[in-house]
C-alpha cells in the first residue's frame, strides 16, 4: 500500500522532486569540485580502506577489501575518472530529472561503495532518501524530464520491436 502511494500519488511526486532535488545537489557537487580540481586521486582513499579490512572488528569486510586491492588500485587512474564523473552525472540526472531510476541506482551503489570502504558521513542518509525515489520509479521524474522522455523512448523501442517483427514475419 505504501510503495503504491510512493508510485501513484501526484503529491507525493512534489516531495520526491525535492528530495531529489536535494541529492542531486550532493551528487552534483561532489563530482563538480573532483573533476574542477583537477587533483582527484582515489588510491588513498582505496589503500586507506585495505588497511581497515583487518584487526578484531575490520571497518572494511575482506571480499571488498579484496576487490579494492586486486581490482580498484591496479586500475586506480579509471577509477580517478569513473568517480567524479559517475558523481556529477549522477547529480545531473537527478536534477533534470532524467533517467531518474538509473541514476538513483547507479548512486545508491556509489554510496554503498563508500560505506562498504568504511566511511559514513552522509552515505546512510543518502541512502534511505534514495530508497524511496528508486521505489518510487516513474513518480520520482514525473516533475522531470523523464515525464516526456520516458513516453517518448517507450514509443521508440516499440516501434522497434514492431518493425522487427514485422520483417521476420515476411
Amino acid at each position: 500500500m505504501f510503495i503504491q502511494f510512493l508510485k501513484e500519488n501526484r503529491y507525493v511526486s512534489l516531495l520526491l522532486t525535492v528530495l531529489r532535488l536535494y541529492l542531486g545537489w550532493q551528487w552534483l557537487n561532489a563530482g563538480w569540485g573532483k573533476i574542477s580540481s583537477g587533483k582527484f586521486d582515489a588510491s588513498g582513499f582505496i589503500n586507506g580502506a585495505i588497511k581497515n579490512m583487518s584487526g578484531e572488528h575490520p571497518a572494511v569486510q575482506p571480499w571488498w577489501g579484496n576487490f579494492l586491492k586486486e581490482v580498484a588500485l591496479p586500475y586506480v587512474d579509471l577509477f580517478n575518472v569513473l568517480v567524479p564523473w559517475g558523481e556529477f552525472l549522477v547529480g545531473l540526472g537527478l536534477i533534470l530529472g532524467i533517467f531518474t531510476s538509473f541514476s538513483i541506482l547507479m548512486g545508491l551503489t556509489m554510496n554503498f561503495a563508500y560505506m562498504l570502504s568504511g566511511t559514513t558521513s552522509t552515505n546512510p542518509q543518502m541512502v534511505l532518501l534514495g530508497m524511496f525515489i528508486l521505489v518510487a520509479g516513474i513518480n520520482a521524474g514525473k516533475l522531470g524530464l523523464d515525464r516526456w522522455f520516458m513516453p517518448l523512448l517507450g514509443k521508440l523501442i516499440n516501434k522497434k520491436a514492431g518493425n522487427e517483427q514485422f520483417s521476420q514475419s515476411a
